[in-house]
């Protein structure tokens, strides 16, 4: 099973959360960009119906794929 993590960070003059090299918003306090790490990663685990997904990877080929509604990463969030 896939895992992502969430770090809490300092970020553009405030805090936010990162995923790999994806920043979220920046928030004005470490505590409201944990919250919403949280959410977010609460959000990333609920299961949802299987679709049919298409996307463009790095080198700009596309690829069609189907994505399992019940296939959901484990989200944790960390605080750095």
């Amino acid at each position: 099973m896939t895992e992502v993590t969430y770090h809490i960070v300092e970020h553009d003059g405030g805090f936010a959360y990162k995923v790999g090299d994806v920043f979220s918003e920046p928030f004005p306090s470490r505590e409201e960009a944990l919250q919403a790490a949280q959410a977010a990663a609460a959000e990333q685990q609920v299961p949802g119906s299987t679709e049919g997904i298409r996307y463009q990877d790095g080198r700009g080929q596309w690829h069609d794929e189907t994505a399992q509604g019940n296939d959901r990463p484990v989200a944790r969030v960390v605080e750095d």
